[in-house]
């Protein structure tokens, strides 16, 4: 008698799956590409839960069953296109092996080339015109967004001044100081730069941020003729390292 033989039963590939069940399973993207859709070119307030639904070919009722509120949506498009790049910064820090300079170039291009070239640029200008009337909105960005991004810079500024590559120099100031043109590229690809207006000096955003780059890096590197040396460089940065109370 032949032995019988048991075979593992074959891996099934997404695309292999009935369509009804790929369709369930793709739901909640469509959903937050949607709602990122919406809200860039409506805004939060003047977006309404049955226009997401409706341009991602579902009920408002199977909306909700995966987002139960507009704000609880809008958070989840937060998260994923900020949130989940920021968490991946962290790991960048931890692991990169090149020069902090190196290691700031890439944090900022990846930045652009993940939010600021796309239509989640457009996220920035929402916080900044309608979270006044959204506390809770204004209160969820600060904590995983703002307080997340900022202690991600301070470490990896952190990093160069410990390694006597940098001065010493305030941590979040000089965060905010590399984040700060960045939040102006979003700002202006989703207002003036979305317009057609005549006489503006056209600015390549490229350009923009090697050319801040370049600034930043040169004024951050130590200085051979830092009399104080390596030691005052590690005093600095230990006393620039104390936390900073946020304030709320």
């Amino acid at each position: 008698m032949a032995e019988a033989r048991l075979q593992a039963p074959a891996e099934t590939r997404p695309d292999e799956l009935p369509a009804r069940q790929r369709r369930k399973e793709a739901r909640p993207q469509e959903l937050l590409d949607a709602a990122l859709e919406l809200f860039v070119e409506k805004g939060f307030a003047a977006t309404r839960a049955e226009e997401v639904a409706h341009r991602a070919g579902v009920s408002k009722g199977t909306l909700y069953l995966y987002y139960p509120s507009k704000e609880e949506l809008f958070k989840a498009v937060v998260r994923q296109n900020l949130g989940a790049l920021i968490a991946e910064g962290k790991e960048v820090v931890a692991q990169f092996q090149g020069s902090t300079s190196e290691l700031l170039v890439t944090l900022m291009k990846t930045w652009w080339q993940r939010v600021g070239s796309q239509r989640a640029a457009g996220i920035h200008k929402i916080i900044l015109s309608e979270v006044r009337n959204f506390p809770e909105l204004a209160q969820f960005y600060a904590d995983e967004v703002i307080e997340p991004a900022d202690a991600l810079f301070c470490s990896a500024i952190q990093r160069g001044i410990t390694r006597g590559e940098f001065r010493a120099l305030p941590l979040h100031e000089t965060a905010h100081a590399l984040m700060a043109p960045m939040i102006f590229l979003a700002l202006h690809r989703h207002s003036v730069g979305a317009c057609p207006v005549q006489g503006c000096t056209m600015v390549d955003p490229l350009q923009m941020l090697d050319t801040h780059l370049d600034l930043v890096l040169r004024g951050l590197e130590a200085r051979p003729s830092d009399s104080a040396g390596a030691a005052g460089i590690a005093a600095g940065a230990a006393g620039a390292a104390t936390p900073q109370a946020c304030p709320r």
